[in-house]
């Protein structure tokens, strides 16, 4: 006996939940403000070659790179719009990592001069206020080099003024586990949401059937190689195929 298959029509969309967010607060549910590629804005903080080389708490600085390479690939393929910043980098944090300055070429960065926490820096909360209002948008995602300071305390300021902020967890790193789980622990109990690099990728996404897809493979295969080498190895191996493919790519 063979198992029944109901495949999803190729013309579907993505299904909202049936109840808004103040429609469920209201209810005393959790509300789920769901971030997309329309509603987010992206900063990047502090990613520089010196500080990267004090982290602790990845048994490799590959992964490291990794994960913040393809949160920026994540950004590009998307369209959202990216705020950068640096910390004393005429000094020995160094300039910001080459990857990203290749990949954010048009864009400026944020040399702060002093200022540790990014939100308190004149320069850059001018261009972060200036940027929500002029896009409308009302998320920040946000990754720093160092989760204790460059995340966990622009995080906080952030959630003391209003705006709604997840930060990627894995694109940051610390000095030791203990300053991870501690700056995890202060954002998540002030409300912050906690995400990580790839699984905020597929929510951004939602749909792979949307026009960025393919776009959007691009940082998983060259950022995430496990994933990257699974699609690669499928498509090299595509005829030999036992489910049927409804959008008739795989013949």
């Amino acid at each position: 006996m063979s198992n029944r298959e109901i495949v999803s029509p190729v013309t579907d969309g993505v299904q909202p939940c049936a109840s808004s967010p103040d429609e469920a607060r209201a209810a005393g549910r959790t509300a789920y403000e769901k971030p997309t590629p329309q509603n987010s804005v992206m900063l990047l903080i502090d990613h520089q070659i010196g500080l990267m080389t004090s982290i602790r708490d990845f048994q490799s600085l590959a992964t490291l790179r990794a994960n913040v390479l393809g949160l920026g690939r994540i950004t590009k393929a998307l369209d959202i719009p990216v705020l950068l910043s640096s910390s004393n980098a005429q000094w020995q944090n160094g300039d910001t990592i080459p990857e990203l300055k290749e990949l954010f070429s048009d864009e400026p960065i944020y040399r702060r001069t002093g200022i540790i926490n990014c939100y308190e820096d004149p320069s850059f909360r001018s261009a972060l206020e200036e940027l929500m209002t002029r896009t409308g948008r009302t998320q920040v995602i946000i990754a720093g080099i160092t989760m204790g300071t460059c995340t966990a305390m622009p995080t906080l300021s952030m959630l003391n003024d209003g705006y709604r902020v997840l930060p990627v967890i894995d694109a940051c790193g610390a000095w030791n586990q203990y300053e991870a789980q501690a700056a995890m622990s202060r954002m998540a109990n002030a409300g912050a949401e906690l995400v990580t690099t790839f699984a905020l990728g597929c929510e951004l996404q939602a749909d792979w059937k949307l026009p960025t897809a393919e776009a959007m493979f691009d940082p998983f295969l060259k950022e995430l190689p496990e994933y990257g080498y699974l699609i690669q190895n499928f498509w090299n191996n595509a005829n030999t195929h036992t489910v049927e493919d409804p959008f008739g790519q795989v013949k």
